[in-house]
Parts: structure tokens; sequence; C-alpha cells
């Protein structure tokens, strides 16, 4: 009896050694993930050679800083259908990128199907939320064309059945002995479209919303990320004069405020920023052009008393956004960088300094883009919390998709309802007049 129990007990160990061999060895250590080479072009390491590694970063660096930002201003002359496309082209490099750390780490496995399937879902989660964004944005435009209205009607069916097509195929794609690795991939792939796919879709709302709404977060990630490098690598006390300091991160957050108030005062007068993008029906083409809101209107605001005693001024004169920017601002300087330290606790699990080596001195698109994403999700909510409201276009475009005999009803109870607030007469005479 002690003979069988061992035997089996042995028999266990050997099968639980057989079985989980390729699971152990994930979960023994940290996987080797290849760590991308300098791409620095020839020209700079020539010209920078003569400085320490350090001076040649902050170099380096601060081109391409420059030539980015050259970059994002040359984009948003071009319009919002441009900025949308970059902003898909973003999206598909940083999930290429993730994605291409998750098969570095398990390409030994010979796994089936993994990047198929990957960027299958890619496909199906964003034919999914760019068919809502249009149905949702363009409905006259879509109401207007046969094919297009026919996948509005289903959309959600259709994409439901992509999605249900991938999922057949990932179980049919199980592998025996490689069941826990396939399932760590398959929840690796759907994190990565959660974080980067859907964030992405969300800076596209904004982006509808007004691209001021779309410029000023972005800008101010971007200003507290260099002020924070900037003075963390002048003043900070650390030895390697890395940027993630107590000087860089209160230097940026005083600049970042500074900075908001002053390009939302700049953008806020121009129409071309404040307005919604919609589609012109007579031109056939998307536009920015409206009424600007009270939003962006300036008006007096009566200044507290210690700043009055201060200053001099007992009003001062802005733009609502501006105060809004405020909350833009601080939410960039304070948690928009714990963007940047989840993207950096990532990078460190896999013992990788950037997540590629798409951009020289800083890393991949994914490395720049780690705060926005965290940004677009707070703005996109902020809107709905502070500052969207009832939109009578939307309510009715989807009046105009009901029936005749729908439409009439909702005619003859809204009548009924301004009559008995009183609110008919008034206008019949108004009309009248």
């Amino acid at each position: 009896k002690t003979d069988m129990r061992h035997g089996s007990d042995n028999e266990l160990k050997a099968e639980k050694d057989g079985v989980s061999d390729s699971e152990s060895k994930v979960d023994s250590g940290v996987p080797e993930v290849p760590v991308p080479a300098d791409d620095t072009p020839e020209v700079l390491n020539k010209a920078l050679s003569g400085l320490s590694s350090r001076w040649k970063n902050w170099w380096v660096r601060g081109i391409l800083t420059l030539a980015m930002i050259s970059f994002f201003f040359f984009i948003i002359y071009l319009g919002p259908m441009v900025l949308m496309m970059i902003v898909l082209c973003v999206q598909i490099k940083c999930f290429q990128e993730i994605i291409t750390i998750g098969y570095s780490v398990y390409h030994s496995y010979d796994l089936p199907w993994f990047r198929t399937l990957s960027w299958y879902f890619l496909l199906c989660v964003n034919y999914f939320f760019y068919g809502e964004t249009v149905t949702d944005y363009f409905f006259t435009l879509v109401q207007r064309e046969e094919p297009l209205r026919i996948l509005s009607k289903y959309h959600r069916f259709i994409s439901f059945a992509l999605y249900l097509t991938g999922f057949c195929m990932f179980v049919l794609s199980l592998v025996k002995k490689h069941y826990r690795l396939q399932f760590y991939m398959f929840g690796w792939t759907h994190v990565t479209l959660l974080i980067v796919v859907t964030q992405s879709h969300l800076i596209i709302h904004n982006l509808f919303e007004g691209m001021i709404w779309f410029i000023v977060p972005i800008s101010c990630v971007i200003c507290n990320d260099i002020m924070a490098y900037m003075f963390g690598f002048f003043f900070g006390k650390s030895p390697k004069g890395c940027c993630k300091t107590w000087e860089g991160f209160i230097g940026g957050f005083f600049s970042t405020i500074v900075f908001g108030i002053m390009l939302s005062y700049v953008m806020a007068g121009c129409r071309y920023f404040v307005c919604p993008v919609e589609f012109n029906n007579d031109s056939n083409s998307f536009q920015v052009d409206c009424e600007p809101s009270e939003l962006f209107q300036l008006q007096d605001y009566a200044l507290p008393s210690m700043l009055e005693s201060v200053t001099g001024w007992t009003t001062v004169c802005l733009y609502p956004f501006q105060i809004h920017s405020i909350a833009l601002s601080s939410f960039a300087s304070i948690v928009g960088p714990f963007g940047g330290f989840f993207a950096s606790g990532f990078k460190r699990a896999f013992k990788i300094k950037d997540f590629a080596n798409t951009i020289p001195g800083h890393g991949g698109i994914m490395d720049r883009f780690d705060c926005q994403y965290l940004m677009a999700t707070f703005v996109n909510v902020y809107i709905a919390s502070f500052i969207r409201g009832p939109n009578p276009t939307k309510v009715i475009q989807q009046l105009l998709a009901l029936r005749p005999d729908q439409q009439l009803y909702i005619f003859n109870s809204l009548k009924a309802h301004l009559t008995e607030k009183g609110l008919l007469p008034a206008l019949e005479e108004a009309a009248a007049a």
C-alpha cells in the first residue's frame, strides 16, 4: 500500500512536471526580451560624440522633441480628419509594440495564431468603435447612403459576430500542455485592447467636441513631460540626472498650470479650435464653424481680496474655458504621470528600457503616449460630467430616422406638453410678430 502511494505520488509529480514544463518556465522568472538597438541617426552621433552620455541623451531628446512638436503643429494645420487618422496610426503602432513584447517573451513555444488573432481582435474592436463614432457624429451622412445605412442598422450584431469568430478561432487553437500560456496571451491581447484602443477612441470623441479639447490636454501632458525633465535634469539631486525627481514633479506642475492657461487664452478666441466637427450636407464635406458657446466668450471675474491686494485689480477678463484648463493641467501634472509610472513598471517587469526604438532618445511610440491615454479618459469624463448637455441636433437626427407615424406622435405629444406649460401660445405670437 505504501509502495502504491509512493508510486502514485511519483506519477503525479511526473505528470505535473510534464504538463507544466512550459508554464513553470514562464512563472519561474522574468522572460528575456530582446533589447532594441540604438538607432540614433549617425549625423547626431558624430555631432555629439565629444559629449558625455548624459548630455548626449539630453541633446538627442531635445532635438527630436522639437521635431515632434513641429510635426504636431503641422497635422493640426491639416485639420481634424487628418488628426483622426494620426490617432489611428498611433494606436496601431502602440498595439504593435506591446504585442511584440508578448510575442518576444513567448515566441519559443510555437503557439498557433497568436499574432493573427491579436491583429484580428484589433480589427474587430476598431470596427465597432469607429462604426459607433461615425453613426453618432455623422448620422446625416450615414442615412443618405444605402450601404452605410444597412451597416449602421446592424452594426452591433456584425461587430459581435466578428468577435465571436475570433473567440471560436482561439478555442480551436488551444494546444495541450500550453493551455495556461495561451490564456495568458489571450488576456494580454484584451488588456492591450482595453488600454490602447478604448483610450484612442475617447481621444477621437474629444476631438469631435472641438479641437481645443484635443490640443490643450495633449499639450499639457507634453509640457509637463518636458518641464519635469528640464527641472529634474538641472535642479534634481539624483546622481543619474533622472527627470523623475521631486524637483521635476513640482517644477512641471507649476509650469503646466501657467502653460495651460496661456494656451487656452490663445485658442479659445478662434472658432477653428472651439467648434465641434460636423458634416455639411450642402458642401458634402466636414466643417468646423459655429457660433462659439459661452464657454469661449470673454467674461469678467471678480478676484479674491487676497489677490486684489497683491495685483491691484478688482476683476480679470477670462474665457470660462481657462478655468477648466486649470483642472486639465492639474490632472496632467499630478495624475497623468502615473500613466508613465505604470508603463515604467511594465518595462521593468520585462527588463527592457523602452517599448521600441522608433524615436531615438525617446524609445517607442508607446513611451511617448503612455500618459496621453490616461489623460484622454479624464477629458472625456470631464466633458460628460461638467460640459456637455443635451444636444438638440442629435435629438432631431434620431427623430428623422423614425417612421412618419412615430414622428407625428412625438409632435403631438410635444405640442400638448408646450400647451400645458403655457409656452406654445407665446411661441405662436412671437412667430406671428
